[in-house]
């Protein structure tokens, strides 16, 4: 998404929803599109390494892991010579060592086409991002989003965008992934840009 489109995204999604317009327009100095894209190895390192952690705790083993490449930049060649000693004393627990170790070896072998995922669909993406292990469909839509940016996916299995669209539109019970669907059909193309808003209607908000 350009920053065009960025704001064409705003003003349709607060024509078309009365509930989520509000939101919008107290974030809207807030954006999506902030700041540089994440390479998209060290995107999908950073993912692994914060598999349920706080955001703090994941932030500091991803500070230390990097500290034991060269430059401090994750890239299959220096996740592999990392030893396994190395990952643990970063906080790395074994599984989530294994699981780094299979998105270097995937995108040594091109099994995972770092290269061509921008060419990709949504769907192509997500297809090729999930055959590394410990990489699900919520890890590969959070790619689309935050990484390749793509302006309409909608993550329905998100705690935050269900808790969301709980609270923001008076559901008497946590909405199915189908009921998000449905509300969420008013937002397309830019279903994307919808849920960054829910995410940010949740600051501040007990869950």
């Amino acid at each position: 998404m350009s920053p065009e489109e960025y704001a064409r995204a705003r003003r349709v999604l607060m024509r078309r929803d009365p509930i989520l317009a509000p939101v919008i327009r107290k974030h809207r100095e807030r954006s999506l599109i902030e700041g540089p894209p994440a390479d998209p190895f060290s995107a999908l390192v950073r993912t692994i390494v914060g598999q349920q952690l706080s955001t703090k705790a994941a932030a500091t083993i991803h500070r230390r892991l990097v500290a034991l490449m060269p430059g401090g930049i994750a890239t299959p060649d220096a996740i592999r010579a990392v030893a396994d000693d190395q990952l643990r004393l970063a906080g790395m627990s074994r599984q989530k060592s294994a699981y780094l170790r299979d998105l270097a070896a995937k995108a040594q072998s091109g099994e995972l086409p770092l290269d061509s995922l921008p060419e990709m669909t949504d769907e192509q993406v997500i297809e090729a991002i999930t055959r590394v292990k410990g990489l699900g469909r919520w890890s590969a839509e959070m790619f689309l989003m935050f990484r390749l940016r793509r302006p309409d996916v909608l993550p329905v299995d998100d705690l935050g965008i269900v808790n969301a669209i709980h609270r923001l539109y008076k559901l008497r019970k946590r909405p199915s992934a189908d009921r998000i669907r449905k509300i969420g059909e008013a937002w397309r193309p830019y279903r994307t840009v919808a849920c960054y808003y829910l995410w940010r209607s949740l600051e501040n908000t007990p869950q």
